[in-house]
């Protein structure tokens, strides 16, 4: 096992390829600090964060603050006496008394090609501004919100349908291989720091409702990129007959004959149905009406009589 004391401190699913290869390539992991557990699901039962469950699978010490800038917890971390602390989706900012406990700094592992995307939901954003481009980078933290010198990029493409799923997938096991390699350089010494240029920053920032709205007079290349960003989670949504229906899968069509009601349904098809916007058509391929399980759009225009004319708002 190497002598390097590490403290790793991430949350969920997304942090769990990193905290997974610090232990395969056996580097002394002192402690795992994450989150707090969360009440869940329908019945509100707490549960543990991925990377809690990851830690205590590895027999791992876990430690749950409420705020990392609580006296206690920041005593607690440095009797651990932490070479390096590497954070990856951990979900609070770190203050300069925590930055400073670590003789090697505090490293970030952030889903995105610094300075663009920073904050708190990169991915998302990424798809939904429709990049075909994106990536993870490793940086020195300091006292911003990913605003620290950068080490390594990794890069991957989006295609035109990915999901914010599926690059996530790609992006964390990115995030293990880039992490590997910044510690590597870091024990030699090698490490390279690049200031971020600060003027071409772009922000990430936390999803709401207004956000997650289709609005059918944008075009129909945007509503699938938001869409596709928003899927697997929290779900891009509009009303039908007055009733909320999330959108999780859409396929832009060859545009038909406009009728300029951007939301007007002008076309049953064999897979869903069509969906006039701003700019072009949109079929839809999958729903979820409200309180119920997704369904093939298909089974949608079938169980609720959905026709040509119908609007959706």
């Amino acid at each position: 096992m190497s002598k390097l004391r590490v403290v790793f401190m991430g949350t969920p699913d997304f942090a769990v390829p990193c905290l997974d290869m610090l232990v395969a390539e056996q580097y002394n992991v002192v402690a795992v600090v994450s989150q707090p557990d969360r009440p869940k699901g329908r019945g509100q039962k707490l549960a543990m964060s991925p990377v809690k469950q990851a830690a205590l699978n590895y027999g791992l010490t876990v430690l749950q603050p409420h705020k990392v800038k609580e006296v206690g917890f920041q005593t607690e971390l440095s009797l651990l006496k932490p070479d390096l602390v590497i954070v990856v989706a951990f979900g609070q900012l770190l203050p300069k008394t925590m930055l400073d406990i670590p003789p090697l700094g505090c490293i970030n592992v952030h889903a995105s090609l610094l300075p663009r995307y920073r904050g708190a939901a990169p991915i998302h954003w990424a798809v939904m501004n429709g990049e075909q481009v994106t990536g993870v980078t490793t940086m020195y933290m300091d006292v911003g919100m990913d605003t620290g010198d950068m080490i390594l990029k990794s890069e991957i493409r989006i295609t035109a349908d990915d999901t914010t799923g599926v690059v996530h997938d790609k992006l964390k096991e990115s995030g293990a291989k880039i992490l590997s390699e910044t510690i590597i350089l870091l024990l030699a010494n090698q490490a390279p720091r690049i200031v971020q240029n600060h003027e071409k920053a772009t922000y990430a920032s936390m999803l709401s409702r207004e956000v997650e709205a289709i609005k059918w007079e944008r075009s129909a290349t945007d509503i699938h990129n938001l869409v596709r960003g928003l899927n697997p989670w929290p779900g891009a949504y509009c009303s039908y007959q007055d009733k909320n229906l999330k959108t999780w899968q859409t396929r832009e069509y060859e545009s038909e004959m406009s009728t300029n009601k951007p939301g007007k349904i002008i076309r049953i098809t064999t897979d869903g149905f069509l969906v006039e916007t701003g700019q072009g058509t949109l079929e839809i391929l999958e729903v979820q009406p409200a309180n119920k399980r997704r369904m093939s759009a298909k089974d949608f225009v079938c169980g609720y009589g959905v026709t040509v004319g119908d609007i959706l708002e």
